[in-house]
């Protein structure tokens, strides 16, 4: 399944073909600027889970707060 890529130059031409494009066969299109990619037009899904259903699992449990942290564990370090 190949995704189509449009520069933004094509895409402002004919946005409104392409999302019907994307309506209809439900396929991504992702938007270049200067040959790299800057957006991705997609259908929408609604996501029928509860706020908290979203978070599950997404939460890191914090068991010794006060515990030093050394260099190596800081993703931002990374």
């Amino acid at each position: 399944m190949s995704t189509e890529e449009v520069s933004k130059s094509q895409f402002k031409a004919r946005a409104l073909e392409i999302f019907r494009q994307v309506e209809a066969s439900g396929e991504s299109v992702i938007v270049t600027d200067k040959g790299r990619p800057a957006i991705e037009v997609r259908r929408f899904k609604k996501d029928e889970r509860s706020p908290l259903e979203r978070l599950r699992g997404s939460v890191i449990e914090l068991t010794d707060p006060f515990e030093p942290v050394a260099e190596d564990d800081w993703e931002a370090l990374r």
